[in-house]
């Protein structure tokens, strides 16, 4: 493969072959963090990812065309349990940096005093693995141009919650966010058309290029290829970006290591299609799960306008594990969450214009398993436990009370069995919600686990260098090495965490 080289789907016939000191499967938040470090490193990289390349000028308008050119299987990955609620994932060149909202959060300190005591992960937050992690997140800072969303891009919705916040005292703030010059143009979720937000399709990835790496597109990794305990790289077929048709096998072969960052759902199940049966494959599968609640206002909101997520609060992130955050979606989204039919649900989509939607994203105890089905996909057994639940619960009241104190006449809370739209005295409605996960509308975001990292062997996947217990070569770098949940957007963590990984691996 030559330098600074792109090949993409190929259709069947002779197998193409490559081979780089490193290979990376994956090219989100993990592994474009850690491709770029060991091309810098001045190790030769081939990133492997199973979605396609997409510049930004390709990117859709519209949710149907974001879900069809850059969602993992349409966005049609569920959990199985008491609810069956969507995992958002992406699957593109650039990973889940391109359709999210690019928002930036520090590793809390109480997280790594929790990875110190309960994995054996660090010496603490005041410790020297903390600090190391620090300053990677500085880095990241400087290079992916990290910024408040300025008042010129926030829109009303933003606005709205900022109100809100002061009168409810819920301390929050203006999101720090990886974008350049963000000119609020609401098109987060269907990837940035103006080339703001730094997704890592627009940087990492290309300058892994420039420094005479390689990248296979369109390229579904199936197996990591051993000699004995060593890892010496992997294999699979190309599969087209529209038709899904299966193209020609690959094998990249990796001179001194292979990194997997193919996400929370697909790097364990990579390992285990790859041979490595131990329990700790899959387990520990942890999430973010969350919902909106729509504020109704008398004066026009036009959430479309404006950045996608420009507020937050973390107040209650130890005292109730949630966070607190706009979220503004396009119409057809929003139409799902409208109740109703026929005439009924045309005069509420005429309230489009006056709606807000805040979110809440729970630091959820429950732990999952992500296991492999027939097919060879992710099959994601995930289900919150009733104390969960009534902090799930309690998440979409506080969310209502914002509303409230920013001036909100109505809350649509989409709750199964409540009354369509609840007023300010009747909050209490919601406090006394069903508590049957079935009952909710909610989304898994924020994925962690499935190739945990800890000290003990037996009950983890890889030590808190990325090396996999019992294999030479054989890093994982992305979200399934993080043992727990923390509470916040881990995109920064995740990062981090793979530049820490692939500094180890070139020593």
């Amino acid at each position: 493969m030559k330098p600074n080289s792109h090949t993409a789907f190929q259709p069947r016939g002779s197998e193409v072959i490559v081979e780089a000191d490193y290979v990376v499967v994956g090219s989100g938040a993990g592994g474009a963090a850690a491709a770029v470090t060991l091309a810098r490193g001045g190790a030769t990289v081939i990133v492997v990812e199973a979605g396609p390349w997409r510049d930004p000028h390709d990117y859709a308008h519209s949710t149907y065309g974001a879900l069809r050119d850059m969602m993992d299987d349409w966005g049609a990955t569920i959990t199985r349990g008491p609810a069956l609620w969507p995992v958002v994932q992406a699957r593109v060149v650039g990973g889940t940096t391109v359709i999210n909202s690019a928002i930036c959060v520090r590793t809390p300190s109480d997280i790594f005093d929790e990875w110190q005591r309960n994995f054996g992960i660090g010496d603490g937050g005041g410790g020297q693995f903390a600090e190391r992690l620090w300053r990677w997140q500085d880095q990241l800072e400087t290079e992916l141009c990290v910024a408040e969303t300025g008042p010129e891009a926030m829109g009303r919705s933003n606005e709205l919650a900022l109100k809100g916040d002061a009168a409810a005292g819920y301390d929050g703030h203006v999101i720090r966010r990886y974008a350049k010059g963000c000119i609020g143009s609401g098109q987060c979720l269907q990837g940035c058309t103006e080339m703001k937000k730094q997704s890592t399709n627009l940087n990492y990835i290309p300058e892994t290029l420039r420094r005479g790496g390689g990248i296979l597109s369109c390229a579904a990794a199936e197996r990591i290829l051993f000699e004995g305990a060593r890892a010496i790289g992997v294999t699979g077929h190309f599969n087209h970006p529209q038709t899904r048709a299966r193209g020609a096998a690959f094998t990249a072969r990796a001179r001194r290591g292979v990194f997997v960052a193919a996400s929370a759902t697909w790097s364990p199940v990579l390992l285990r299609k790859s041979g490595l049966t131990h329990k700790a494959v899959g387990a520990n599968f942890r999430a973010h799960p969350g919902t909106g609640v729509f504020g109704l206002y008398d004066e026009p909101v036009d959430m479309n306008r404006g950045v996608t997520q420009g507020w937050a609060s973390t107040r209650f992130r130890k005292d109730g594990g949630l966070k607190l955050e706009t979220l503004s979606i396009p119409m057809e989204m929003a139409i799902s969450r409208l109740a109703g039919g026929g005439r009924v649900l045309m005069e509420r989509i005429q309230q489009y214009r006056h709606i807000a939607m805040w979110v809440h994203a729970l630091r959820a105890r429950t732990a999952g398993r992500v296991d492999v089905s027939f097919t060879g996909r992710p099959v994601v057994r995930y289900g919150l436990d009733v104390e969960d639940m009534r902090r799930f619960r309690d998440g979409m009241l506080r969310v209502a009370q914002l509303h409230f104190a920013a001036g909100a006449r109505e809350v649509v809370t989409g709750i199964h069995g409540l009354p369509y739209s609840l007023r300010p005295d009747q909050l209490d409605v919601i406090a006394n919600a069903p508590l049957d996960p079935r009952s909710y509308v909610a989304i898994l975001s924020h994925l962690f686990g499935g190739c945990v990292m800890g000290k003990d062997a037996s009950v983890s996947v890889c030590d808190a260098e990325g090396r996999v217990h019992g294999r030479t070569g054989l890093y994982i770098a992305d979200a399934s090495m993080l043992p727990d949940n923390i509470g916040v957007n881990p995109q920064h963590t995740i990062m981090a965490m793979a530049m820490e990984v692939a500094t180890g691996a070139l020593k």
